[in-house]
């Protein structure tokens, strides 16, 4: 499940990242196209870039249905428990189960219809001629407009997004018949950063006491200031001039 998961992890990312890139060429190119820049203008308006907006659609719809089958797992997909929450824990866990399993079983269905209209669409004209079986009025099947692939390659994010939410809301019944806990997804949680409790009471302004070796201190020395505690007052300090120094000098007058 360690490799599933992470390959359903960078799909997705790829997905993204890579028509956030598509996206922001398109527009570099739509615009810097229309400054009379010579050489430059001539070599941009010589670019297609209308295929940019249908491959990032496919790449959006491919994202969404994988993204719903991680959704599932993480406990990113958002419930109403209230009703639920109220309820005795035997009668409560059944109804998660319950729930669990509906969701299986019409993803799982849904998965299913796909599939079909995924072979009926051109797959199975795809895979007869891969495998050299003869082809009795079997269509090809149509292309999507700009880019000219089989729809039936598109159309199957259907079928493998659903068959793997499905295994997903299996596989968070079976972790939940067993622990009694579902995916909780904190969503003010940033993965990568570590988790700090709340500050100890006096914390907060510890950056401006200066408490360190490393900005100026009173005239005390350090090994008083090392032995007296942050709640001890500090004992008045004497304020004297330079000649009144001079005349009459003290311990500590020569710092």
């Amino acid at each position: 499940m360690k490799f599933l998961d992470h390959f359903e992890e960078w799909f997705i990312t790829f997905l993204m990242g890579t028509a956030t890139l598509i996206i922001f060429a398109s527009v570099m190119h739509r615009y810097m196209s229309g400054f009379a820049i010579p050489g430059v203008q001539d070599w941009l308006l010589r670019l297609n870039f209308g295929w940019a907006q249908e491959l990032c659609i496919i790449m959006f719809v491919w994202m969404a249905k994988f993204g719903a089958a991680y959704g599932v797992r993480t406990g990113i997909h958002v419930g109403v428990d209230v009703m639920i929450n109220r309820l005795q824990d035997d009668n409560r866990g059944k109804l998660i189960v319950f729930g669990l399993l509906a969701g299986a079983t019409f993803t799982g269905i849904v998965g299913t219809l796909g599939a079909r209209f995924v072979w009926e669409n051109g797959m199975h004209y795809a895979v007869f001629t891969l495998l050299g079986i003869p082809l009795v009025d079997v269509p090809e099947g149509p292309t999507t407009p700009d880019l000219e692939w089989p729809t039936w390659m598109v159309y199957s994010a259907v079928p493998l997004g659903s068959y793997l939410m499905c295994f997903r809301f299996l596989q968070v019944t079976r972790s939940f018949l067993k622990s009694g806990e579902l995916p909780h997804h904190e969503h003010g949680h940033v993965d990568g950063l570590d988790e700090e409790g709340p500050p100890e009471p006096g914390a907060e302004d510890a950056i401006y006491r200066m408490d360190d070796e490393l900005h100026p201190h009173d005239l005390r020395d350090g090994g008083e200031r090392r032995e007296r505690t942050p709640d001890e007052a500090a004992p008045p300090v004497e304020r004297r001039s330079g000649l009144d120094r001079r005349k009459n000098p003290r311990k500590g007058d020569e710092r």
